[in-house]
């Protein structure tokens, strides 16, 4: 454990605000590029909003990146240098939580490109086929250990709202974050939607396994200034910038059309079977609200 960035300490997390949010975040980015606009709508009215990035351990040492080529490769995409990677990277969540008015919580774990084999000390995820495939079987004891570390949370929590990544793109460590929050929290979950995976992969929903009566949707309507707020705040992932939309002009264009065609910012629940009766009926004989979409 990397002593600039210590683990969620001891009642990190307490706190008597009765409107109290905790987004999960795979990455340093991930709760941010997707859902910046309700956390600065949240926090401007109030709320006491966390972001969690579970994945935000230091990289290997210095031989690591030479010898995976996945690696090698994602470091020149970000214009960053081994042993920075990093340390830069948290400076950028710092900033971006800033704009939004949250408060940045670092875990120690590494990202799926720099976790080995504790075995043969390989990468376990050496080309970006396995990165958005399978989870390594080996992994099972991460998700286990990851799953009982959120669970310990739930103390501090109380009726703090809890929104999770539904994995969309497919990326594993997504996908990881998002079956250990399931174990550790269950039905109370809330979902987002990643962006941008979302607008880049075609039935990105259904690989999710987001189909049928037992999910609903929710949108979180923003205004002008919300929609602003997540823009500055992704804008502070530097590194970032390049690899997603190739220049800093393009992600105004790209959120903001996002948002109109969703209607804001999307959300999804689980709902028992009874439950997604009801709602069918309901629509059925017109009588939906108009929050589910």
């Amino acid at each position: 454990m990397s002593p600039t960035h210590p683990t969620t300490p001891p009642g990190a997390l307490v706190d008597t605000n009765p409107d109290r949010r905790l987004y999960l975040s795979p990455h340093l980015d991930d709760a941010v590029l997707s859902c910046g606009g309700q956390i600065a709508r949240a926090t401007r009215a109030g709320a006491t909003v966390d972001i969690l990035t579970v994945f935000a351990g230091d990289e290997p040492g210095p031989g690591f990146a030479a010898a995976s080529p996945l690696v090698t490769r994602i470091y020149d995409l970000w214009q960053l240098s081994p042993g920075e990677v990093m340390p830069t990277r948290r400076r950028e969540d710092l900033a971006a939580c800033g704009v939004l008015a949250a408060r940045a919580l670092h875990w120690d774990l590494q990202e799926a490109i720099h976790r080995l084999d504790v075995r043969s000390r390989e990468a376990l995820y050496p080309s970006l086929e396995r990165l958005f495939g399978n989870v390594a079987p080996q992994e099972e004891g991460l998700i286990a250990g990851l799953a009982e570390r959120l669970a310990g949370l739930a103390g501090d929590l109380g009726s703090t709202r809890i929104v999770a990544p539904l994995g969309v793109g497919g990326h594993v460590d997504h996908r990881i974050v998002r079956a250990a929050a399931e174990r550790a929290f269950g039905t109370s979950l809330l979902y987002y939607e990643e962006f941008p995976y979302i607008v880049w992969k075609l039935f990105a929903l259904a690989r999710a396994g987001i189909y049928g009566r037992s999910w609903r949707s929710f949108r979180e309507p923003l205004a002008a200034e919300e929609i602003a707020a997540r823009i500055a705040a992704i804008a502070c992932y530097a590194s970032q910038v390049n690899p997603l939309f190739r220049t800093p002009a393009r992600i105004g264009r790209l959120v903001r059309r996002h948002v109109r065609r969703a209607g804001g910012e999307r959300l999804w629940r689980r709902v028992s079977a009874a439950t997604a009766g009801t709602a069918a009926s309901a629509a059925s004989d017109g009588h939906a609200g108009g929050a589910p979409v």
